[in-house]
């Protein structure tokens, strides 16, 4: 049954949920992550995908990917890991049967890429400048892939394909950053220093799981991403090193799926969620807690997720 509410201010409040993510500004700091949402259509039936604040469908890579071997998921004690290896039809299919749907939702739609090679990140952020988005999550940073996180754990490479895709394309780009690395902070710098409208952070923290019986991986593809609650401790931390780092906005992920989380990663320093994980036990918590929003806020006694945004007392 599809979640209905009343609007995103409760009687005698007032607060504004919209958020500017540098180019980008968004009606309200709830998006939906890459990869846990499919392409919307699927959720449609489930909750108002017109009261979010951004949708980030799953990413798409230039030619069409067959993904990783099953099994791709599996369970774990509070989390779940995924080596799905970024299963999609490519770009070509997303513009003609995806982004027509998407685009027709008023909601902000940020495409999420990831290329093989830099040359193709670049080719990619370049082949969107013909359509209306709301901008562009570079990838870097899946662990389920050959070279997913290459151009996320060298600075170096970071601030180059950041810059180059900031050359070729003409809306924002938000730099998807992950945990697996030794200092969050100097990869944040560097995609600031490249140009990045933004960055989101983190994507899965790389795991595996292992049937002990039969001496195997539980995943096809033997290590996988690990997300869900288990990895929040460490998306906080990730969120506040970055936002001490740098002065771009940051998109918190990891683990959120209450408005208690939504809370926390603000005062960490983020200017915006993504929920993710949460989506498959849960479709409707995005909307849940964006209800729950403007009162949380009201008791924080701010008037904008803005004002909690790093507030944490040291």
């Amino acid at each position: 049954m599809k979640t209905s509410s009343p609007k995103d201010q409760s009687p005698g409040l007032s607060v504004d949920l919209s958020v500017r993510l540098g180019r980008l500004k968004l009606p309200n700091p709830i998006l939906v992550a890459s990869g846990t949402f499919g392409y919307a259509r699927e959720m449609e039936p489930m909750i108002d995908l017109s009261r979010l604040g951004g949708i980030l469908p799953k990413t798409v890579t230039w030619e069409p990917r067959a993904g990783n071997a099953p099994w791709r998921t599996v369970e774990t004690p509070a989390g779940m890991l995924n080596s799905i290896g970024l299963d999609n039809d490519g770009v070509e299919a997303f513009l003609a049967h995806h982004l027509p749907y998407l685009a027709n939702l008023g909601v902000p739609v940020i495409v999420s890429v990831a290329g093989s090679s830099h040359d193709e990140f670049v080719r990619l952020a370049e082949r969107f400048n013909d359509v209306e988005i709301g901008g562009i999550e570079l990838n870097i940073s899946c662990p389920n892939v050959s070279s997913g996180v290459d151009f996320g754990i060298d600075c170096g490479l970071c601030e180059k394909l950041v810059a180059d895709c900031r050359q070729a394309a003409r809306w924002p780009l938000i730099a998807k950053l992950t945990p697996n690395v030794t200092s969050i902070a100097d990869v944040a710098q560097a995609a600031e220093a490249g140009g990045a409208d933004a960055i989101s952070l983190v994507n899965t923290c790389q795991g595996m799981a292992i049937d002990w019986r039969k001496r195997r991986s539980m995943l096809g593809g033997l290590f996988g991403g690990l997300s869900g609650p288990a990895i929040k401790p460490i998306a906080l931390r990730c969120v506040c090193q970055a936002a001490q780092a740098t002065k771009i906005p940051i998109i918190g992920i990891g683990g959120i799926a209450t408005v208690d989380d939504v809370m926390e990663f603000l005062v960490a320093g983020a200017n915006a969620v993504q929920l993710g994980t949460v989506n498959f036990y849960n479709p409707g918590a995005s909307i849940e807690v964006l209800d729950a929003l403007p009162a949380a806020l009201a008791e924080a006694g701010v008037a904008s997720p803005a004002e909690l945004v790093g507030t944490l007392v040291r």
